[in-house]
């Protein structure tokens, strides 16, 4: 059936959730392609990220969203405005909830700000699989009378399961309309902001507990090679000289290992051989400079950091 049918359905969904809820986790299952940054860590995800679903004659724009957390910082403030603004554009509103953590006072500060949303909200109960079946129907019930939900699915993300169920009640529940991107698009996000989330990722889960979240990458070039081999070059920005040496690792060894893995992921990516080029700066306090929250896809905010 053509986008420009009438039968057609396209509409906006939110994922909201407490960091490590497991929304990016989800959106890449939901749209059958990794496109957002999964890691141990929490707060990884600091932009909206944008994911395309089809689902029958639906188009479904799930927007994943930074972690609702309590800011400390200026970058958590801006995560956190960035999360609350993908809310408030959405026709929908899917609410993630970790089961095992479900009355941590994380999503209690979460469905107080809920009730203040005015759109239809759906609840999504993760990692099902972590708590004993008998206890998941009393947490559904305790999680449902927090908050107004047209229904509740049951998944875990991480093996895909019962994802297939929201894909199907969405494609009968979003409005009627054209669908607003092309049938194989699966990503609003340029491919060099692709680039540079796979190898933040990377980066995380080599060094861990090593690396504060004061970290970013940057894709400064992305150059076509006659081949049709693509030529990237990406800094890591840090903020201290020591942070400097714990990505580069002795005898360049980490740098070098964060850059294989990297390289495999951008070419599936880029459907195109990737040679690919990393490079540490040390760029002190690069997280008060407006400069690089424009470049994250984040809102400057002002006042103190």
């Amino acid at each position: 059936m053509s986008e420009t049918d009438q039968a057609t359905r396209c509409g906006f969904v939110a994922l909201i959730g407490a960091p490590n809820a497991g929304k990016s986790t989800l959106l890449n299952q939901l749209v059958g392609a990794k496109i957002s940054i999964v890691s141990r860590k929490v707060q990884t995800t600091r932009t909206q990220v944008r994911g395309i679903a089809l689902s029958g004659t639906a188009q479904i724009i799930f927007v994943d969203t930074p972690g609702i957390f309590a800011p400390k910082r200026r970058l958590d403030r801006a995560m956190v405005t960035s999360a609350w603004g993908g809310a408030t554009d959405a026709d929908l509103i899917g609410v993630l909830i970790d089961v095992a953590r479900f009355d941590h006072e994380e999503n209690t500060a979460l469905f107080e700000r809920l009730a203040e949303l005015k759109q239809p909200k759906f609840l999504i109960l993760n990692k099902i699989d972590t708590v004993p079946k008998e206890k998941l129907l009393e947490i559904t019930a305790k999680v449902n009378e927090r908050g107004s939900f047209e229904t509740t699915f049951m998944v875990a993300a991480l093996t895909g399961y019962g994802v297939k169920d929201i894909l199907t009640w969405l494609e009968k529940r979003l409005p009627l309309g054209p669908w607003l991107y092309p049938e194989d698009q699966i990503s609003d996000a340029p491919l060099r902001f692709l680039a540079a989330e796979i190898t933040r990722e990377k980066m995380f889960e080599r060094l861990h507990d090593e690396l504060p979240y004061r970290s970013t990458v940057e894709t400064e070039s992305w150059q076509q090679k006659p081949d049709g081999s693509v030529r990237i070059e990406q800094t890591i920005y840090v903020e201290r000289e020591g942070q400097r040496k714990i990505v580069l690792g002795e005898g360049g060894q980490t740098i070098k290992a964060i850059g294989q893995k990297a390289r495999i992921e951008i070419a599936e990516a880029a459907e195109a051989k990737v040679h690919l080029f990393l490079f540490v700066k040390v760029r002190e306090n690069w997280s008060d400079d407006p400069e690089r929250y424009r470049e994250m896809g984040l809102e400057f905010p002002k006042g103190k950091a």
